[in-house]
């Protein structure tokens, strides 16, 4: 029982509750009496927990108060939820249904009523007991409280580096038969024929050695962009599911299969067939011999050079999927490599202060040139990076790796870890473990989660939002998070937990009550959070489980899994109170209505449904309390009937495909916490409705855009986007209708500072112009068509503070771009254009240039990249699909 964990969660509760009460005092007002008296004690049973969960975290008798005073709360909140609930679900019915309820609901009221009384007295006594209790201060490592004031995602970008295995990754290179382009034109026909066979190696080590950080090492060398035009890595893990195997390695090779009952036997044609060209497979973390033995018939031998890299913790697997290849034993790491990696993460450089050097080199002794516990110890490390006392201090608990084939030592890293974590962010952490294995986290969606849960307090000076990237910060800091993909502006776009790390939050968090993963053979009905992978949705559902308490329900998977709809057993049917629901990855086939029961759960804070229908009904007003909606629909419009303006918690509103907003009305109410609303028609997008949006941060806008801006550059929408001085991100994606103009600069929101345009068909000299008079603007996307015509001179002047610039399917053959322009540019990517076949020449003189990407480009523009390269080796070239 970890009391941090439980203070932090009461934290996010207690005031929900009395928001509940507050919000509710009309529905209440026949209890409020004593509702008011719990309402009191309440709020001095939150002034102890937030006291002594900050001063006294790890005290022996708090952490068995912990228990008692959560199950005090969780009464509380099952009889006021359940209160609320059946007084709104009452007040809904016409007057002949409540004529005939009337008596029971009378009598249902009393009854709660008297269970309030009840309920209050019990956490006053709670209260009172511990009223005069004074804990002991802890000794040892004690956290550090304070949670970096960065709130953005973009983090560190050399953090992304990967760090020392320059050796190892040569010698496994070798193993594949890399070569460099001067080798590869040196080497015998004879020697060439030998090497075009299929070639399968592998990689050992134990556990947090770093098999699967060398294998990506290995995917991102340059000689093997060059060599390999398919190139993907896909993870087995111990529960080995060959069909999930099979779609992860089609996912990869972005290959949709509508069909996800589809036989094993086609999944392996399937793959077979796609992997005709030369490709390089890396299949990471195999624990059997028969789960290779299973596998292997994917892999084709097109004898074209073909290359596939295991690695598995198992010596004895690692000789048997390559009996003709020694397997590559993977070492621990040198002292100058071990040296870099925990400077890295502590410093952000490759320096340590001459005074914390007798330390460093003491803590390296004992983490033995494991990279995890490296990382780990460093993510401690980096609450007080220059306190020699602090060095010291974690020196003494940092356990040593003295027999390596205790596993169970890595366990101690990530605890003391935890243990250092501030008690608000414990629960965010643990949370992460609802994420099945390998699952590429969106970072937006785990922030609104956070919210929508109530790990994230309020702030009297910064949004919901902002306190959560401060939080997802600090789990990246303390290296408990792994950076996946980057947006094009350089923030964290996704996410992954390490596997020894997930495990250690599912198996805290199931101890904690925090939440509890379904299986076949596991009783769910007492959690309050439940999470399970899509194959197990449909059972759990229609197992008729009770789900009463039930307050958060997700549903993951990598691939969509269909689930038809019974009108006569609503999977909506068993939940009562709950408060996030996201099965958005599960397409659900509604027979031919919208659910009734859906509009019931009248608490949701998050929903994130798919589904077949083209309206969201009015009956969904109800739901007064979202903060979250996310629609996906096969239709290709949504029309959204329900009043979301009475939804003034709203803080995101995402749709897949273009969305009809109901008309704002007169006494409608503005949203002051809305911060993302896309894909809206721009036909919805009225004076009235930015009128109550004055906080939107990103704006996506889908549809019929060529009536937006009149020939004269006039336009009703950009008077009023002008007026929005948040947003940042604003996406204009047209259905084929082009744009025949745009504003002058001033007429956009002066602090934007990403754009995408898609099929505007604007023209390069004339509407550019004006887009370089965009002071804020960092990141500009042109996608298919977004601009016509064969010729672009940029304009002196313009795009000072661009740094990202995307141009992808357009007919542009000739571009003129002189040395000072572009001056902060750093990343240009180029997709699909077939006609332009000479890079500017003045891009060798941009000083801030670091990265060129080709996509699907000719033959000609490659070579004239490669020219400006030699004169500026330290661009990176990236060239898709690599050179024959």
């Amino acid at each position: 029982m970890d009391a941090a964990v439980v203070g932090a969660v009461l934290q996010g509760i207690i005031p929900y509750l009395l928001q509940l009460i507050e919000e509710n005092r009309e529905v209440i007002s026949s209890n409020y009496d004593k509702i008011d008296d719990l309402s009191k004690n309440l709020r001095l049973l939150n002034k102890f927990m937030v006291k002594y969960t900050e001063d006294h975290y790890k005290d022996d008798i708090l952490m068995g108060l912990a228990d008692e005073i959560r199950m005090r709360v969780y009464e509380v909140e099952d009889v006021l939820e359940t209160y609320v609930v059946e007084e709104s679900l009452y007040r809904k019915r016409n007057v002949f249904r409540k004529a005939v309820g009337s008596i029971k609901h009378l009598s249902d009221l009393k009854s709660i009523g008297k269970t309030i009384q009840e309920l209050s007295k019990r956490v006053e006594q709670t209260r009172s007991d511990n009223r005069s209790y004074v804990p002991m201060l802890v000794e040892g490592v004690k956290r550090n409280n304070a949670i970096s004031k960065d709130n953005q995602l973009e983090g560190y970008p050399e953090a992304d580096r990967i760090i020392g295995f320059e050796d190892a990754a040569d010698h496994v290179l070798k193993l594949i038969d890399v070569k460099s382009e001067a080798e590869e034109q040196s080497t015998s026909g004879a020697a060439q024929q030998s090497e075009s066979k299929l070639k399968v190696v592998s990689i050992h080590g134990m556990l947090g050695l770093g098999k699967t950080t060398l294998a990506n090492k290995v995917l991102t060398d340059q000689n093997i962009e060059f060599q390999f035009l398919t190139r993907i890595l896909v993870s087995v893990t111990k529960k080995y599911e060959k069909k999930e195997v099979l779609l992860s390695i089609l996912r990869s090779l972005k290959i949709s299969i509508s069909d996800q009952n589809m036989s094993e036997a086609d999944l392996v044609n399937k793959v077979r067939e796609e992997l005709k060209y030369k490709y390089l497979v890396v299949v990471d973390d195999v624990w059997e011999d028969e789960h290779w033995d299973n596998l292997k018939g994917a892999f084709p031998d097109n004898n074209n050079g073909s290359r596939v890299i295991i690695t598995t913790r198992d010596v004895r697997v690692a000789q048997f999927v390559s009996p003709k290849c020694e397997p590559y034993q993977l070492r621990f790491m040198k002292l100058q490599e071990a040296e870099e990696l925990l400077r890295m993460k502590v410093f952000e450089e490759n320096k340590c202060p001459d005074e914390l050097k007798p330390n460093e080199r003491l803590i390296l002794e004992k983490c033995d040139g494991l990279p995890l516990a490296i990382v780990v110890t460093g993510g401690i490390l980096k609450a007080n990076p220059k306190d020699a006392n602090w060095w010291k201090d974690v020196l003494d608990e940092v356990p040593p790796l003295v027999d390596k084939k205790k596993v169970e030592r890595i366990d101690r890293y990530i605890r003391l870890s935890y243990d250092n974590l501030h008690h608000e962010v414990k629960p965010c952490f643990l949370y992460l473990g609802v994420f099945p294995e390998n699952l590429e986290i969106q970072v937006w969606k785990v922030l609104q989660l956070w919210i929508a849960e109530g790990f994230i307090p309020q702030h009297e000076t910064a949004s919901l939002e902002r306190m959560a990237e401060q939080y997802f910060r600090e789990l990246v800091d303390r290296n408990l998070l792994i950076v996946g993909k980057r947006t094009l502006s350089g923030k964290i776009k996704t996410c992954r937990i390490h596997d020894t790390l997930r495990d250690f939050c599912k198996k805290t968090a199931k101890a904690e009550d925090l939440f509890q993963a379904i299986h076949k053979n596991t009783n769910p009905s007492s959690s309050r959070r439940l999470c399970c992978i899509n194959s197990q949705f449909s059972e759990y559902i229609l197992g008729g489980q009770p789900a009463d308490k039930v307050r958060s329900f997700l549903s993951f998977g990598q691939d969509e899994t269909k689930y038809n709809e019974d009108p006569n057993s609503s999977i909506f049917k068993p939940f009562k109170l709950l408060r996030v629901f996201d099965i958005s990855s599960i397409y659900i086939n509604f027979p031919g209505r919208f659910p009734t029961k859906l509009p019931n759960l009248v608490l949701l804070k998050f929903i994130a449904i798919n589904f077949n229908l083209k309206n969201l009904p009015k009956s969904m007003s109800s739901l007064h309390n979202l903060e979250t909606l996310i629609v996906h629909t096969t239709e290709p419009t949504l029309d959204i009937q329900a009043d979301i303006w009475m939804m003034t918690k709203l803080r995101l509103l995402h749709t897949n495909t273009t969305a009809f907003l109901p008309k704002c009305q007169d006494q409608s109410s503005s949203i002051e916490y809305l911060q993302t609303m896309s894909t809206i028609s721009p036909h919805s997008l009225t004076k009235e409705v930015f009128g109550r949006t004055k906080k939107l941060k990103k704006l996506g806008i889908s549809g019929s855009l060529g009536t937006l801006v009149k020939s004269n550059g006039d336009s009703d929408l950009f008077e009023c986007l002008c007026k929005l001085s948040s947003l940042e991100n604003l996406k204009l994606h047209s259905d084929e209708s082009k744009l025949h103009a745009l504003p002058q600069p001033d007429k956009f929101p002066k602090n934007l500072k990403t754009l995408s345009l898609r099929k505007t068909g604007l023209e390069w000299n004339i509407h550019m112009r004006i887009l370089g008079g965009l002071q804020s603007l960092e990141v500009l996307k042109l996608k298919d068509k977004a601009f016509v015509g064969a010729e672009w001179k940029t304009e002196k002047g313009g795009f000072r503070s661009l740094k990202v610039l995307f141009i992808g399917d357009t007919d542009l053959d000739n571009w003129e771009v002189e040395g000072d322009d572009l001056p902060e540019l750093r990343c240009l990517i180029l997709k699909r254009i077939k006609s332009l076949e000479q890079m500017p020449s003045d891009f060798e003189h941009m000083k801030n240039l670091e990265r060129i990407d080709l996509e699907r480009t000719n033959r000609w523009l490659v070579k004239s990249a490669k020219d400006i390269q030699k004169s500026r080796p330290q661009i990176k070239l990236s060239v898709y699909p690599p050179e024959k």
